[in-house]
């Protein structure tokens, strides 16, 4: 008897053995977030944007034409994408509140990750840093690495031109842009990708334990600061300006964004608008810084490849949100518009996504974390907000996602006080709802958009057409009442990162 109960657990330490052996090894996961990066892409359909490596990318993978954050402004729309909660949920919509005061217990995506036996590691901007937030400790197995860099190269450019004003409570910070003869390395984001590519270099040594490194580029975020190189492949007399310089009509008067953060800087007017010269050179400056961070992540790419850990890495890039450009007068982010929501995703799974292929589904920030979930095999815990959209990687062409998308802005004036804009995109309308969260419907003011008819938001439709409004009402109402913002301090307008 004591000779089978041997042979038995010897035959079952073998099965053991040969199943864990015969296990296919956990995906790495590269995760790239780039800093107020807008569907501006030679993939996404620019003719003039060189982005060569974002393209490649593009081509291994599958690229998501409507994409959207979840609130246009850094730290609330970074706060969802690694914590799959809106900012509805968490109750923040500002800058400087840490989403651990509202969600002490949250687990983050990369400390989900950690919990399933990856290595976990970050660097440059994934969490916004800064206005008094900080980064998440929890979130990584080592400590997180920001790169030590200078914003300005060269001594002219740093100096604001103008004192601080105390009175617009703005700060003065220096010129909006820099064209430098220095190396791609003078500036933070060239030291980034080199830290990128010295932790994957390491990560290769490492057998046996899947990463997930999360690697944050800051530009093309203010100030337009790249080499003179990138800013030598464009003509800036090529760049036309936008024929919409207005916002839509009949919007209310608080929707629009006043555009202050671009404000702060010098030669920038504190009101009206910008000169044409600016705004070429601005436009000029976006495309350059783009081009910058397109070739440092060329460079990871690159090395990702050349150690062969392509084959078994997930590849996401994202972008935090979009940016006006000039349109409808506006500069920045800071809306409920197409600008400023729209962003763009591309994912590349070897093995489980097709290469060159596009997915018009919807999707949103929300959704990464349970996506990567289900790409690297794991369960996604309880409570996201999101969805996986693995259906619309296995199938773009025809794979449904959602029936829609949510995002939100807050605002706050003398006439309305603090208000919170939710706003539900659909593949053809956008409806924006204003009102003080859990205040009376009454109350609310509404902005209703069709894409279809009207895609550049010439006009709020909401009064024309109110059987569509009244369609989209139901699917806010659907959804989990807002929080109010959890601190009780003002929301600063317009002028953060």
């Amino acid at each position: 008897m004591k000779k089978l109960v041997v042979i038995l657990n010897l035959v079952g330490f073998v099965a053991a053995i040969s199943g864990a052996l015969a296990a296919p090894p956990k995906p790495n996961v590269l995760l790239i977030c780039v800093d107020d990066l807008k569907p501006l892409l030679g993939c996404y359909g620019d003719p003039r944007i060189k982005t060569p490596n974002m393209d490649r990318l593009a081509r291994r993978g599958v690229l998501f034409e409507k994409a959207y954050c979840n609130q246009a402004v850094c730290a609330p729309s970074r706060n969802t994408l690694m914590t799959g909660l809106r900012p509805t949920k968490l109750g923040i919509y500002d800058l400087g509140t840490n989403f651990r005061k509202a969600a002490p217990d949250a687990v983050t995506l990369s400390q989900y990750f950690m919990q399933h036996g990856y290595y976990a590691e970050g660097m440059g901007k994934i969490y916004h840093e800064g206005h008094g937030n900080q980064d998440d400790a929890a979130s990584w197995s080592i400590p997180h690495w920001n790169p030590k860099a200078e914003t300005y190269a060269l001594p002219e450019n740093r100096t604001p031109s103008r004192p601080r004003s105390a009175a617009k409570k703005t700060k003065a910070r220096g010129a909006p842009t820099e064209c430098a003869n220095v190396p791609d390395t003078f500036y933070g984001d060239g030291k980034t990708a080199d830290e990128a590519i010295r932790r994957l270099q390491k990560a290769g040594e490492r057998q046996g334990q899947p990463f997930f490194m999360a690697v944050g580029f800051i530009r093309p975020h203010l100030a337009f600061v790249a080499p003179k190189k990138y800013w030598d492949l464009y003509d800036r007399a090529d760049f036309s300006l936008p024929a919409l310089r207005v916002p839509p009509a009949g919007a209310p008067e608080f929707a629009p964004t006043s555009w202050g953060e671009l404000r702060q800087y010098s030669d920038i007017p504190q009101v009206g608008p910008v000169s044409d010269d600016q705004a070429r050179l601005l436009i000029h400056g976006y495309h350059a810084s783009v081009s910058y961070v397109d070739a440092q992540i060329g460079r990871v790419l690159d090395e990702l490849e050349r150690l062969g850990l392509d084959k078994t890495t997930i590849v996401v890039l994202w972008g935090d949100h979009g940016w006006h450009l000039g349109d409808h007068g506006m500069w920045c982010k800071h809306t409920n518009y197409e600008q400023a929501a729209r962003i763009p995703v591309i994912v590349s799974a070897p093995g489980r996504t097709p290469g060159g292929a596009r997915c018009r589904a919807l999707i949103e920030t929300a959704d990464i974390y349970p996506t990567l979930c289900e790409l690297a095999g794991l369960p996604a815990p309880r409570g996201l907000d999101g969805k996986s959209f693995v259906p619309a990687l296995k199938d773009p062409a025809s794979a449904k996602t959602k029936e829609a998308v949510f995002h939100v802005y807050p605002r706050s004036s003398e006439e309305t006080g603090w208000i919170l804009g939710r706003a539900v995109r659909t593949e053809r309308f956008r409806l924006v709802e204003w009102k003080k969260p859990g205040g009376p419907d009454s109350n609310a003011i509404f902005e209703l958009y069709d894409y279809l008819a009207d895609p550049e938001e010439t006009a709020n439709l909401a009064a024309r057409k109110p059987e569509i409004v009244a369609e989209l009402r139901v699917l806010l109402a659907r959804q989990s009442q807002p929080k109010p913002q959890w601190t009780p301090s003002p929301i600063p307008e317009n002028k953060g990162n």
